[in-house]
């Protein structure tokens, strides 16, 4: 119980001396304090205030067909990121001459096409430009993408139109040909089948040999009769597919890319929304500084003043 005594008589004595120094010099604290306070102070009215301004950007897509969900993206959000942060962020961070710096591109979590840029600068407008360099950057790579797809597009309507330009102008008309040689084909056979037939009737009492080899003629006459008149048919069909069925897949593709070639159907990346900038500086935060020097201060005042005590003690000591 005496031990617990003194020592709490020692740390009351030790607070006392403690709180004594302190009060002793007081001047030394609050003067150095209000120091750094005003030092800070003056280096915030210098500091050249910096504006922060933010944009969420969209990439481009395209559609591939005529469903509204069935969209390509035209670039990949984490590899965009990382090739304009290179361009942007790293390759001028050394730059001298420089109205903006982009201090940012990053793509929000869960995010797959949409990416976020921030663009500081001294005044708004200039960081607003910066925003706008790295997006018109963009902006060209991804229409020389969509103009690709355009063109690989009109290539394929182009092609459509040659196959029923030549479906139309070769192919039926070769079918036709064919149909037209078969016919006269048809109608030679069919004479000499009249033929055979008459002169069976002539020969067929007065020469039997005579009028088997005829039969036999006639059936091979016959044969080929039926085989040109199925050939003419499997044309005839031939023909309407391509002119109906074929014809109209064709037709059906054209339609679907000339609605495909719409310009709606490309979108090229863009702001989304507005750019969002302060009215007021977002460094050097002037309030935060002032008040973290004005603590500094009284903190690094005091343990000056407990240095500044203990090198004497020393001195007497010694």
């Amino acid at each position: 119980m005496n031990t617990t005594r003194n020592n709490i008589q020692e740390d009351e004595i030790d607070l006392k001396e403690i709180f004594k120094t302190i009060w002793a010099k007081r001047v030394f604290i609050v003067g150095f304090t209000l120091l750094v306070t005003l030092v800070s102070a003056i280096y915030v009215m210098l500091k050249t205030p910096v504006f922060e301004a933010r944009a969420l950007i969209e990439i481009g897509d395209y559609k591939l067909d005529n469903n509204h969900n069935n969209k390509v993206i035209i670039d990949n959000a984490s590899q965009l990121e990382k090739k304009l942060s290179t361009i942007f962020i790293d390759m001028k961070k050394d730059s001298i001459e420089k109205e903006f710096v982009i201090s940012s591109i990053s793509v929000p979590k869960g995010m797959t096409s949409f990416f976020e840029i921030k663009a500081e600068a001294i005044s708004n407008e200039n960081a607003i430009k910066g925003i706008h360099e790295v997006v018109a950057f963009i902006q060209e790579e991804h229409q020389n993408i969509l103009n690709d797809v355009k063109m690989r597009r009109e290539f394929e309507l182009k092609n459509i139109d040659f196959q029923i330009l030549d479906i139309k102008e070769k192919k039926v008309s070769l079918i036709d040909k064919k149909m037209d040689l078969h016919n006269q084909n048809l109608i030679d056979l069919e004479k000499q089948l009249n033929l055979i037939d008459e002169n069976l009737r002539n020969i067929q009492s007065l020469n039997p040999s005579l009028a088997a080899l005829k039969l036999m003629e006639k059936r091979d006459i016959s044969s080929s009769i039926i085989s040109i008149t199925t050939q003419l048919y499997d044309m005839e069909n031939q023909k309407n597919e391509l002119l109906t069925t074929i014809i109209y897949k064709l037709e059906e593709n054209k339609r679907i890319i000339e609605t495909l070639l719409a310009p709606h159907n490309y979108k090229n990346t863009q702001i989304v929304g507005n750019i969002i900038t302060n009215t007021n500086p977002t460094k050097p935060k002037k309030s935060l500084i002032v008040v973290v020097a004005f603590v500094t201060g009284f903190i690094l005042s005091i343990f000056l003043v407990f240095f500044i005590q203990f090198i004497q003690s020393f001195k007497e000591e010694k």
